[in-house]
């Protein structure tokens, strides 16, 4: 899996559209994730032991633009150095760990890709393509594959 420089263009070209308003659609991301699993929230230690509404859980929102950054960059650092990095703070080492620990299936990849594809979809619908779609699927696919390597 290799990701274009033209791939790279649509992904960064994309987010600095959504930059603006990143943790709105960070947080409907996940929202929507919810909505089709809805047991997922469960597997979220900070969900876990919170009162609060999904959509006021400040550990969510910073957890969901977290992610949402981190596939954006993946596309950025496959073109530089042909790997993923996932930033100072954390490690791949240390994301597989955490979704191991989660029970985090196959099926919860492909659900969080589709929840992903289809925020971006309303996010920018007038930047909306197959090529667009491709270009994120590639950068998220990218991540995903990094992540299952350590697990």
């Amino acid at each position: 899996m290799v990701i274009t420089a033209k791939q790279e263009a649509l992904v960064v070209n994309s987010w600095n559209e959504m930059k603006d308003d990143a943790p709105t659609f960070a947080l409907k991301f996940f929202l929507r994730l919810f909505e089709i699993i809805p047991s997922a929230a469960k597997r979220f230690s900070f969900l876990r032991d919170s009162n609060l509404p999904l959509d006021k859980n400040p550990k969510l929102k910073a957890h969901a633009m977290g992610v949402f950054v981190m596939t954006c960059e993946a596309a950025t650092q496959l073109r530089k150095t042909g790997r993923v990095n996932v930033g100072a703070n954390t490690s791949v080492q240390h994301l597989a760990s955490v979704h191991f620990k989660a029970g985090v299936a196959d099926v919860h990849f492909e659900v969080l890709k589709f929840a992903l594809l289809e925020t971006i979809k309303e996010a920018v619908p007038y930047m909306w393509s197959e090529e667009l779609k491709e270009a994120w699927s590639e950068s998220y696919d990218h991540l995903v594959v990094a992540i299952k390597n350590e697990m």
